[in-house]
């Protein structure tokens, strides 16, 4: 079960596609939307990635920082970035140890099969670092529209 809303989000250091090491709290004074996603390149996290691209500009506008977040190693990141051309951030959280901590790290089950894997999950992160709202259960295809429509509001 992810951590809550209203609470501090715990800080981290994860190295990002460029292998460089990133901190959450690098990003204080800034809106962070932190989404834990289970693969590179795979159809889901592919359309989500994509859509946070391609509304990237946005989000720009707004002075919101996207972080991805996956247990997959920074070659990964570099060859699903390079391919399909994302602008931010993507970090390696190798052994899941972030997502342990963020509670996104659970049961799954895929073709009647059971494994443990990365929980879809964002986190919206306000420019104090609290968390201010987490999405469960995110659905790809519509996700990027929601963060966008959520901020719009505010």
């Amino acid at each position: 079960m992810p951590i809550p809303s209203g609470i501090p989000a715990p800080d981290f250091a994860l190295p990002d596609d460029t292998n460089t090491l990133r901190k959450l709290s690098d990003y204080r004074g800034k809106n962070v939307i932190l989404y834990f996603y289970p693969k590179d390149d795979t159809p889901g996290c592919t359309k989500e990635a994509c859509n946070f691209r391609d509304d990237y500009s946005a989000y720009e506008s707004a002075g919101v920082i996207i972080l991805g977040i996956s247990p997959d190693s920074v070659d990964s990141h570099v060859k699903f970035k390079q391919k399909f051309r994302l602008q931010f951030p993507l970090l390696a959280d190798d052994g899941h140890g972030v997502c342990d901590l963020y509670g996104v790290w659970g049961p799954k089950k895929f073709m009647g099969k059971s494994y443990e894997g990365v929980l879809r999950t964002t986190f919206l992160i306000d420019p104090q670092g609290n968390i201010k709202k987490v999405y469960e259960n995110v659905r790809p295809a519509e996700h990027s529209r929601e963060l966008l429509a959520d901020f719009a509001s505010n």
